[in-house]
């Protein structure tokens, strides 16, 4: 019955307490319209997410991956700042290139398109889906091979780790 209304009830307390911050105040106004907001927005993305939650089998090292993935993201600030600033722009080699996935998770596949369009200097395009590769926009390409490793050991390996465990299981 609970999860018939709340179907996402970390979801829920979020919603609210991001409601509460927003408007600095907790009046009983707030409170009521962060729990509809709580309520309503869960229940209309329901069908989005036909599976439930997504079941993390190693949260330790998801930590780890956002982690390193904050300070990738600072880096490439820094980095990408210097090439629109720098006098040098006319030397960019900005390029797409493929790289060939082996994860199938929607969850993974996800959360992989939102570190690398986090990470300024590169946009995710799409994924082929003949071939399951995926269309990759470099601001400034040097070497196609190290982004090819970089994204496969560095994202998509813990990716696995952590969504698609349970396949790898007898």
């Amino acid at each position: 019955m609970i999860r018939r209304c709340l179907p996402f009830p970390l979801m829920s307390v979020t919603l609210l307490l991001t409601w509460l911050l927003l408007n600095q105040s907790v009046s009983p106004a707030d409170l009521l319209i962060g729990a509809v907001l709580g309520i309503l927005v869960p229940l209309l993305a329901r069908p989005l997410v036909p599976d439930g939650y997504p079941k993390l089998h190693k949260p330790l090292v998801l930590f780890r991956l956002l982690g390193m993935a904050v300070v990738e993201i600072v880096r490439s600030c820094f980095n990408v700042s210097w090439l629109i600033l720098s006098p040098r722009r006319h030397g960019l080699n900005s390029q797409f290139i493929t790289i060939p996935l082996d994860m199938h998770n929607p969850y993974g596949l996800a959360l992989l398109s939102c570190l690398i369009n986090s990470t300024p200097g590169t946009v995710w395009v799409e994924i082929l889906p003949e071939r399951h590769e995926l269309a990759l926009h470099v601001f400034d390409l040097h070497d196609a091979q190290w982004w090819v490793d970089t994204i496969k050991t560095r994202y998509e390996q813990p990716l696995m780790e952590i969504f698609e465990q349970e396949a790898s299981q007898p």
